[in-house]
């Protein structure tokens, strides 16, 4: 059975956002993500609030629903700090937080922080070390790290997660080098579809072709790190470059059992807005859970 997944976009202050993400509990999603930016490029100009105290609110108004970022990246994030806050993340949910994340791209972020133009094999090396680091970080050991980027030598930071032996990591991949990161790292893979497609959101058949080539990729990495693929499920992110199908019912249940038939254990849609970008009914929501 696939589980099903909303991303609430944090384009509201919390008086009026909280009202979402207790109805994303009480519609029987079983996870809630959300954004982790600075400045999205997709709502530049549009309001924009911190995905970490968003998620410290929205632990406490739930009780049941995962709730994660998806994704989290090195654009503006130190592992240190940020194993700091997502520790905290853990605690204050009671062991609900997933931590998704990614290697950035040449987005607003890291134009806002001046490193825009950091190559991609730059980022995806950053992107390794970040990943190995904060894996280390979450279990609360003792770490002793000096890589290029990253540099730390100190007791490790307590108490640790409250999962154990850490927070779950969902890795967003879709290429040799970042699949690595996977097959090391991740209990759940990411993806949004192919990079460099262009257009209209791919329909449910070809969207499932692309992703079951990316799980070929992923398979290989796990090959090559020892490590048995059933062990990782694999998550897809509609709505951008892969079609949500949330136009009716029927559409969705039948892009579901077509995603489900390749392999993907977990299923997201975003949040329907009255505007674009994901502009739609969020009534349909409550016909799809």
């Amino acid at each position: 059975m696939v589980r099903l997944g909303v991303v609430i976009l944090p384009d509201q202050g919390w008086e009026d956002a909280r009202e979402k993400w207790q109805r994303a509990e009480a519609l029987g999603f079983d996870h809630v993500w959300i954004y982790d930016h600075v400045v999205w490029d997709g709502l530049p100009d549009s309001p924009w609030f911190g995905s970490v105290p968003t998620l410290a609110a929205a632990s406490t108004v739930t009780e049941r629903i995962r709730l994660g970022t998806l994704v989290a990246s090195p654009n503006f994030r130190h592992p240190v700090p940020f194993a700091r806050e997502l520790m905290t993340l853990d605690d204050i949910s009671g062991g609900r937080l997933t931590l998704g994340l990614g290697a950035g791209s040449r987005g607003s972020d890291a134009a806002l922080l001046t490193h825009g133009g950091t190559a991609p094999a730059a980022r995806a090396e950053r992107f390794g070390e970040f990943v190995d680091l904060l894996d280390e970080l979450l279990r609360g050991e003792d770490v002793a790290f000096d890589g290029d980027h990253y540099s730390v030598n100190r007791p490790g930071l307590r108490p640790g997660s409250v999962q154990k032996p850490r927070i779950p990591l969902a890795v967003a991949a879709t290429n040799r080098r970042s699949m690595e990161v996977v097959a090391k790292h991740a209990q759940l893979w990411v993806t949004n579809g192919d990079r460099g497609h262009r257009g209209p959101p791919l329909l449910p058949a070809d969207g499932a072709a692309a992703v079951s080539s990316q799980m070929m990729l992923l398979d290989a990495a796990c090959a090559r790190q020892g490590r048995d693929p059933a062990t990782i499920d694999r998550l897809v992110l509609t709505g951008s470059r892969l079609d949500s199908g949330l136009r009716s019912a029927t559409q969705f249940a039948e892009l579901k059992e077509i995603y489900e038939s390749v392999g993907v254990t977990d299923l997201v849609v975003h949040w329907p807005r009255a505007e674009e970008p994901y502009s739609g009914d969020d009534a349909i929501l409550e016909q799809i859970t």
